[in-house]
Protein backbone atom coordinates (compact mmCIF):
# COMPACT_ATOMS: atom_id res chain seq x y z
CA UNK A 1 0.00 0.00 0.00
CA UNK A 2 1.29 3.33 -1.19
CA UNK A 3 1.83 6.06 1.06
CA UNK A 4 2.39 9.66 0.23
CA UNK A 5 2.26 12.97 2.10
CA UNK A 6 -1.22 13.60 0.96
CA UNK A 7 -2.48 10.48 2.27
CA UNK A 8 -4.84 10.32 4.75
CA UNK A 9 -4.06 8.26 7.61
CA UNK A 10 -6.53 6.68 10.49
CA UNK A 11 -4.74 4.69 13.15
CA UNK A 12 -6.21 2.08 15.63
CA UNK A 13 -7.04 3.58 18.83
CA UNK A 14 -3.64 3.44 20.66
CA UNK A 15 -2.65 4.00 24.62
CA UNK A 16 0.18 6.12 25.26
CA UNK A 17 2.60 6.72 28.51
CA UNK A 18 6.01 7.87 29.39
CA UNK A 19 8.21 5.47 30.53
CA UNK A 20 11.95 6.44 32.15
CA UNK A 21 13.48 7.60 28.98
CA UNK A 22 10.47 7.55 25.92
CA UNK A 23 7.25 6.64 26.29
CA UNK A 24 5.44 2.76 25.90
CA UNK A 25 2.51 2.72 22.85
CA UNK A 26 0.05 -0.19 23.75
CA UNK A 27 -2.15 -1.37 20.83
CA UNK A 28 -5.11 -2.46 22.90
CA UNK A 29 -6.78 -5.00 20.32
CA UNK A 30 -3.32 -6.88 19.48
CA UNK A 31 -1.68 -6.58 22.62
CA UNK A 32 1.32 -5.17 21.26
CA UNK A 33 3.65 -2.78 22.93
CA UNK A 34 6.61 -0.40 21.44
CA UNK A 35 8.60 2.05 22.49
CA UNK A 36 8.83 5.57 20.84
CA UNK A 37 10.60 8.28 21.66
CA UNK A 38 8.87 11.60 22.39
CA UNK A 39 8.99 13.13 18.60
CA UNK A 40 7.06 9.73 17.51
CA UNK A 41 4.59 10.02 20.05
CA UNK A 42 4.40 14.32 19.07
CA UNK A 43 3.49 12.46 15.17
CA UNK A 44 1.17 9.98 16.39
CA UNK A 45 -0.99 11.77 18.31
CA UNK A 46 -0.92 14.92 15.60
CA UNK A 47 -1.77 11.68 13.19
CA UNK A 48 -5.08 10.53 15.70
CA UNK A 49 -6.17 14.27 15.74
CA UNK A 50 -6.07 13.96 11.63
CA UNK A 51 -3.31 16.60 10.85
CA UNK A 52 -1.77 15.79 6.93
CA UNK A 53 1.26 14.48 6.62
CA UNK A 54 3.26 17.50 5.46
CA UNK A 55 1.73 19.97 8.19
CA UNK A 56 2.89 16.99 10.71
CA UNK A 57 6.18 16.90 9.09
CA UNK A 58 6.41 20.60 8.43
CA UNK A 59 5.83 21.09 12.62
CA UNK A 60 8.46 18.26 13.45
CA UNK A 61 10.77 19.89 11.52
CA UNK A 62 10.43 23.63 13.31
CA UNK A 63 10.20 21.88 16.77
CA UNK A 64 12.58 18.85 16.58
CA UNK A 65 15.46 21.11 14.83
CA UNK A 66 18.17 18.14 15.55
CA UNK A 67 16.06 15.38 14.49
CA UNK A 68 16.07 13.82 11.03
CA UNK A 69 11.78 13.87 10.25
CA UNK A 70 10.29 12.13 7.36
CA UNK A 71 7.21 11.42 7.81
CA UNK A 72 6.00 8.62 4.78
CA UNK A 73 8.86 6.56 6.18
CA UNK A 74 7.40 7.17 9.45
CA UNK A 75 4.20 5.88 8.35
CA UNK A 76 5.43 2.87 6.73
CA UNK A 77 6.93 1.50 10.25
CA UNK A 78 3.66 2.10 11.14
CA UNK A 79 1.85 0.03 8.86
CA UNK A 80 4.86 -2.81 9.18
CA UNK A 81 3.63 -2.33 13.23
CA UNK A 82 -0.09 -3.17 12.31
CA UNK A 83 -0.82 0.52 14.19
CA UNK A 84 -2.70 1.53 11.16
CA UNK A 85 -6.28 0.93 10.82
CA UNK A 86 -7.06 2.60 7.31
CA UNK A 87 -4.93 4.63 4.49
CA UNK A 88 -6.52 6.96 2.27
CA UNK A 89 -9.91 5.25 3.24
CA UNK A 90 -9.12 1.78 2.44
CA UNK A 91 -8.59 -0.83 5.58
CA UNK A 92 -5.21 -2.25 6.29
CA UNK A 93 -5.50 -6.18 6.64
CA UNK A 94 -3.75 -6.96 9.32
CA UNK A 95 -2.39 -10.94 10.92
CA UNK A 96 -5.14 -12.48 13.25
CA UNK A 97 -4.43 -10.66 16.95
CA UNK A 98 -2.34 -11.95 19.54
CA UNK A 99 -5.01 -10.65 22.27
CA UNK A 100 -7.50 -13.09 20.46
CA UNK A 101 -5.18 -16.17 20.04
CA UNK A 102 -3.58 -16.02 23.62
CA UNK A 103 -6.92 -15.61 25.39
CA UNK A 104 -7.40 -17.53 28.61
CA UNK A 105 -4.36 -15.93 30.51
CA UNK A 106 -5.03 -17.70 33.48
CA UNK A 107 -7.67 -15.68 34.91
CA UNK A 108 -9.15 -18.55 36.92
CA UNK A 109 -6.62 -17.71 39.49
CA UNK A 110 -8.27 -14.74 41.57
CA UNK A 111 -6.26 -11.73 41.58
CA UNK A 112 -6.58 -11.57 45.79
CA UNK A 113 -4.42 -15.18 45.24
CA UNK A 114 -1.75 -13.05 43.04
CA UNK A 115 -1.53 -10.80 46.30
CA UNK A 116 -1.16 -12.81 48.80
CA UNK A 117 2.03 -13.80 47.45
CA UNK A 118 3.60 -10.84 46.01
CA UNK A 119 2.83 -7.75 48.33
CA UNK A 120 4.83 -5.15 49.56
CA UNK A 121 5.17 -7.79 53.01
CA UNK A 122 6.17 -10.46 50.94
CA UNK A 123 8.49 -8.97 48.69
CA UNK A 124 11.12 -7.88 51.29
CA UNK A 125 10.69 -11.82 52.71
CA UNK A 126 11.85 -12.66 49.53
CA UNK A 127 14.79 -10.19 49.40
CA UNK A 128 15.67 -11.70 53.14
CA UNK A 129 15.47 -14.91 52.33
CA UNK A 130 17.96 -14.50 49.14
CA UNK A 131 20.29 -12.89 51.41
CA UNK A 132 20.53 -15.70 54.22
CA UNK A 133 21.24 -18.11 51.67
CA UNK A 134 24.01 -16.27 50.88
CA UNK A 135 25.02 -16.30 54.23
CA UNK A 136 24.27 -20.02 55.17
CA UNK A 137 26.26 -20.95 52.42
CA UNK A 138 29.06 -18.62 53.31
CA UNK A 139 29.23 -19.92 57.24
CA UNK A 140 28.32 -23.66 55.47
CA UNK A 141 30.24 -24.70 52.85
CA UNK A 142 29.86 -28.21 52.82
CA UNK A 143 26.43 -27.33 51.69
CA UNK A 144 27.72 -26.04 48.31
CA UNK A 145 26.28 -28.64 45.54
CA UNK A 146 28.54 -30.71 43.98
CA UNK A 147 28.33 -32.44 40.25
CA UNK A 148 27.94 -35.91 41.91
CA UNK A 149 24.80 -34.70 44.14
CA UNK A 150 22.68 -36.01 40.94
CA UNK A 151 23.74 -39.53 41.11
CA UNK A 152 21.62 -40.84 43.77
CA UNK A 153 21.52 -44.23 42.79
CA UNK A 154 23.34 -47.06 41.00
CA UNK A 155 20.96 -46.99 38.03
CA UNK A 156 22.01 -43.87 35.53
CA UNK A 157 18.43 -44.44 34.21
CA UNK A 158 16.48 -43.56 37.47
CA UNK A 159 19.33 -41.51 37.96
CA UNK A 160 18.15 -39.20 35.15
CA UNK A 161 14.33 -39.59 35.93
CA UNK A 162 14.82 -38.35 38.97
CA UNK A 163 16.81 -35.14 38.02
CA UNK A 164 14.10 -34.75 35.10
CA UNK A 165 11.88 -35.09 37.54
CA UNK A 166 13.25 -32.51 40.25
CA UNK A 167 14.12 -30.11 37.58
CA UNK A 168 10.45 -29.79 35.68
CA UNK A 169 8.79 -29.44 39.16
CA UNK A 170 11.21 -26.24 39.86
CA UNK A 171 10.60 -25.36 36.77
CA UNK A 172 6.98 -25.53 36.77
CA UNK A 173 7.23 -23.57 40.44
CA UNK A 174 9.36 -21.28 38.82
CA UNK A 175 6.62 -20.57 36.30
CA UNK A 176 3.55 -20.36 38.50
CA UNK A 177 5.95 -17.34 40.34
CA UNK A 178 5.72 -15.26 37.58
CA UNK A 179 1.91 -15.96 37.42
CA UNK A 180 0.76 -15.58 40.19
CA UNK A 181 3.14 -11.93 40.43
CA UNK A 182 1.07 -10.87 37.32
CA UNK A 183 -1.97 -12.02 38.48
CA UNK A 184 -1.47 -9.85 41.43
CA UNK A 185 -2.06 -6.60 39.32
CA UNK A 186 -5.32 -8.55 37.47
CA UNK A 187 -3.23 -9.24 34.20
CA UNK A 188 -3.40 -12.09 32.00
CA UNK A 189 0.03 -14.99 31.19
CA UNK A 190 0.53 -17.28 28.94
CA UNK A 191 2.99 -20.37 29.78
CA UNK A 192 4.51 -21.88 26.72
CA UNK A 193 7.48 -24.41 26.15
CA UNK A 194 10.88 -23.56 24.38
CA UNK A 195 14.50 -24.31 24.42
CA UNK A 196 17.70 -22.06 25.50
CA UNK A 197 20.96 -23.64 24.36
CA UNK A 198 20.31 -27.48 25.27
CA UNK A 199 18.15 -26.95 27.62
CA UNK A 200 13.81 -27.28 27.38
CA UNK A 201 12.45 -24.86 29.51
CA UNK A 202 9.12 -23.79 30.29
CA UNK A 203 8.33 -19.51 29.52
CA UNK A 204 5.65 -17.03 30.55
CA UNK A 205 4.87 -14.57 28.56
CA UNK A 206 5.01 -11.51 30.73
CA UNK A 207 3.92 -9.14 27.86
CA UNK A 208 1.27 -7.45 29.48
CA UNK A 209 3.80 -5.95 31.94
CA UNK A 210 4.64 -3.16 29.79
CA UNK A 211 1.29 -1.86 31.43
CA UNK A 212 2.62 -1.21 34.81
CA UNK A 213 5.38 0.66 35.88
CA UNK A 214 9.44 -0.34 35.64
CA UNK A 215 8.92 -1.38 39.83
CA UNK A 216 6.05 -3.30 39.47
CA UNK A 217 7.36 -4.79 36.41
CA UNK A 218 10.67 -5.95 38.36
CA UNK A 219 8.47 -7.37 40.96
CA UNK A 220 7.27 -9.48 37.83
CA UNK A 221 10.36 -11.17 36.22
CA UNK A 222 12.08 -11.56 39.88
CA UNK A 223 9.02 -13.71 40.90
CA UNK A 224 10.35 -16.92 39.68
CA UNK A 225 13.37 -16.32 41.62
CA UNK A 226 11.65 -15.55 44.96
CA UNK A 227 9.81 -18.79 45.05
CA UNK A 228 13.16 -20.64 44.29
CA UNK A 229 14.86 -18.48 47.19
CA UNK A 230 11.58 -20.19 49.68
CA UNK A 231 12.39 -23.98 48.30
CA UNK A 232 16.52 -23.21 48.71
CA UNK A 233 15.50 -22.25 52.46
CA UNK A 234 13.79 -25.05 53.13
CA UNK A 235 16.35 -27.29 52.06
CA UNK A 236 19.06 -25.73 53.81
CA UNK A 237 16.96 -25.99 57.11
CA UNK A 238 15.99 -29.25 56.54
CA UNK A 239 19.81 -29.99 55.77
CA UNK A 240 20.70 -28.49 59.09
CA UNK A 241 18.58 -29.63 61.15
CA UNK A 242 18.89 -33.30 59.98
CA UNK A 243 22.21 -34.30 58.26
CA UNK A 244 21.41 -38.06 58.14
CA UNK A 245 17.84 -38.19 56.88
CA UNK A 246 17.05 -40.00 54.00
CA UNK A 247 15.98 -36.69 52.26
CA UNK A 248 19.30 -35.19 52.05
CA UNK A 249 20.02 -36.40 48.77
CA UNK A 250 17.06 -35.22 47.07
CA UNK A 251 17.55 -32.00 49.04
CA UNK A 252 20.61 -31.87 47.16
CA UNK A 253 19.76 -32.20 44.01
CA UNK A 254 17.34 -29.39 44.88
CA UNK A 255 20.22 -27.19 45.81
CA UNK A 256 21.77 -28.03 42.88
CA UNK A 257 18.91 -27.49 40.13
CA UNK A 258 18.63 -23.81 41.85
CA UNK A 259 22.21 -22.84 42.26
CA UNK A 260 22.70 -23.49 38.67
CA UNK A 261 19.77 -22.13 37.26
CA UNK A 262 20.17 -18.59 39.18
CA UNK A 263 24.01 -18.04 37.85
CA UNK A 264 22.53 -19.05 34.11
CA UNK A 265 19.96 -16.03 34.82
CA UNK A 266 22.91 -13.94 35.58
CA UNK A 267 24.23 -14.79 32.41
CA UNK A 268 23.66 -11.75 30.42
CA UNK A 269 24.05 -12.59 26.55
CA UNK A 270 20.63 -14.11 26.81
CA UNK A 271 17.22 -12.70 27.92
CA UNK A 272 16.89 -14.01 31.53
CA UNK A 273 15.45 -12.68 34.05
CA UNK A 274 17.23 -10.59 35.92
CA UNK A 275 18.45 -9.23 32.23
CA UNK A 276 15.35 -8.06 32.01
CA UNK A 277 15.37 -6.33 35.49
CA UNK A 278 18.26 -4.58 34.10
CA UNK A 279 16.62 -3.66 31.02
CA UNK A 280 13.88 -1.79 33.65
CA UNK A 281 16.37 -0.59 35.92
CA UNK A 282 18.21 1.66 32.87
CA UNK A 283 15.12 2.22 30.74
CA UNK A 284 17.36 0.91 27.54
CA UNK A 285 15.58 -1.47 26.23
CA UNK A 286 17.88 -2.71 23.55
CA UNK A 287 21.05 -3.80 25.37
CA UNK A 288 21.90 -6.61 24.46
CA UNK A 289 21.20 -5.75 20.44
CA UNK A 290 23.56 -2.49 21.23
CA UNK A 291 25.90 -4.48 23.15
CA UNK A 292 26.54 -7.22 20.51
CA UNK A 293 27.03 -4.26 18.09
CA UNK A 294 29.40 -2.83 19.99
CA UNK A 295 31.61 -6.13 20.64
CA UNK A 296 31.48 -7.09 17.26
CA UNK A 297 32.88 -3.38 16.27
CA UNK A 298 35.71 -4.26 18.74
CA UNK A 299 36.12 -7.59 17.32
CA UNK A 300 36.27 -6.28 13.80
CA UNK A 301 38.62 -3.82 15.10
CA UNK A 302 36.83 -0.57 13.35
CA UNK A 303 37.57 2.15 15.58
CA UNK A 304 35.66 4.74 12.78
CA UNK A 305 32.39 2.03 13.11
CA UNK A 306 33.02 2.46 17.42
CA UNK A 307 32.51 6.21 16.79
CA UNK A 308 29.49 6.24 14.64
CA UNK A 309 27.88 3.82 16.84
CA UNK A 310 28.88 6.29 20.31
CA UNK A 311 26.78 9.11 17.86
CA UNK A 312 23.67 6.46 17.16
CA UNK A 313 23.43 5.50 21.36
CA UNK A 314 24.19 9.13 22.89
CA UNK A 315 23.52 8.82 26.53
CA UNK A 316 23.37 4.91 26.78
CA UNK A 317 27.29 4.79 25.53
CA UNK A 318 29.03 3.75 28.71
CA UNK A 319 25.82 1.90 29.74
CA UNK A 320 26.04 -0.42 26.85
CA UNK A 321 29.67 -0.61 27.40
CA UNK A 322 29.15 -1.32 30.69
CA UNK A 323 26.54 -4.50 29.72
CA UNK A 324 29.64 -5.57 27.31
CA UNK A 325 31.37 -6.80 30.42
CA UNK A 326 28.74 -7.94 31.67
CA UNK A 327 27.86 -9.92 28.62
CA UNK A 328 31.28 -11.56 28.21
CA UNK A 329 31.29 -12.07 32.36
CA UNK A 330 27.83 -14.59 31.02
CA UNK A 331 30.22 -15.95 29.08
CA UNK A 332 33.27 -16.61 31.08
CA UNK A 333 30.20 -17.83 34.04
CA UNK A 334 28.88 -20.53 31.24
CA UNK A 335 32.53 -21.91 30.79
CA UNK A 336 32.27 -22.24 34.67
CA UNK A 337 29.58 -24.09 34.90
CA UNK A 338 30.66 -26.70 32.46
CA UNK A 339 33.93 -27.26 33.49
CA UNK A 340 32.42 -27.88 37.48
CA UNK A 341 29.27 -29.41 36.81
CA UNK A 342 28.19 -30.26 33.16
CA UNK A 343 31.57 -31.90 32.06
CA UNK A 344 32.35 -33.88 34.84
CA UNK A 345 28.33 -35.17 34.77
CA UNK A 346 28.92 -36.17 31.23
CA UNK A 347 31.98 -37.74 31.87
CA UNK A 348 31.15 -39.61 34.67
CA UNK A 349 27.90 -40.25 33.39
CA UNK A 350 28.89 -41.86 30.01
CA UNK A 351 32.18 -43.77 31.27
CA UNK A 352 29.70 -45.42 33.83
CA UNK A 353 27.65 -46.33 31.03
CA UNK A 354 30.50 -47.57 29.42
CA UNK A 355 31.85 -49.87 31.88
CA UNK A 356 28.48 -51.30 32.05
CA UNK A 357 28.49 -51.98 28.52
CA UNK A 358 31.94 -53.91 28.38
CA UNK A 359 30.09 -56.15 31.49
CA UNK A 360 31.92 -54.04 34.63
CA UNK A 361 28.77 -54.67 36.32
CA UNK A 362 26.03 -57.32 36.60
CA UNK A 363 22.74 -57.73 34.08
CA UNK A 364 20.82 -55.47 35.72
CA UNK A 365 23.38 -52.56 34.71
CA UNK A 366 24.06 -53.88 31.03
CA UNK A 367 20.52 -53.25 30.65
CA UNK A 368 20.30 -50.07 32.82
CA UNK A 369 23.01 -48.64 29.95
CA UNK A 370 20.89 -49.49 27.04
CA UNK A 371 18.08 -47.79 28.57
CA UNK A 372 19.79 -45.08 29.88
CA UNK A 373 21.17 -44.49 25.90
CA UNK A 374 18.15 -44.71 24.64
CA UNK A 375 16.44 -42.17 26.67
CA UNK A 376 19.42 -40.05 25.39
CA UNK A 377 18.07 -40.18 21.83
CA UNK A 378 14.62 -39.60 23.10
CA UNK A 379 16.05 -36.57 24.61
CA UNK A 380 17.90 -35.37 21.85
CA UNK A 381 14.92 -36.42 18.88
CA UNK A 382 12.57 -34.05 21.38
CA UNK A 383 15.12 -31.33 21.79
CA UNK A 384 15.36 -31.20 17.76
CA UNK A 385 11.89 -31.26 17.33
CA UNK A 386 11.25 -28.18 19.93
CA UNK A 387 14.04 -26.22 17.99
CA UNK A 388 12.51 -26.97 14.47
CA UNK A 389 8.83 -25.66 15.91
CA UNK A 390 10.06 -22.68 17.12
CA UNK A 391 12.27 -21.87 14.67
CA UNK A 392 9.15 -22.64 11.92
CA UNK A 393 7.17 -20.23 14.18
CA UNK A 394 9.60 -17.27 13.77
Amino acid sequence: MKVSLQSEITLYPLSIRKDKKHYIVEEPVSGDFFELPEIGVDALKRLEQGEELVSIEHTLKNSYPDEEVDMVDFVEQLLELGLVQKVDGVPVKREQSRATTNSGGFFWIPQSVGRLFFNRVMNKVYLLLFLANIIILILNPELFPHYKDIFLFDSMVLNILMYLSISLVLILIHEFGHILAIRAHDLPAKLSIGNRLIFIVFETDLTQAWKLDPKKRNILYLAGISFEQVILSLSFGIMLLFPGAGITGVLGIIVLDIFIKFIYQCCFYMKTDVYYVVENITGCYNLMENGRIYLNSLVKKHRKDGENHKEIFQNEWNLIRLYSVFYIVGVVLTLILAVMYFVPQLYYTYMTIYMNLLGAGDRAAFWDAIAFLVMTMFMLFLLVFVARKQKDEN
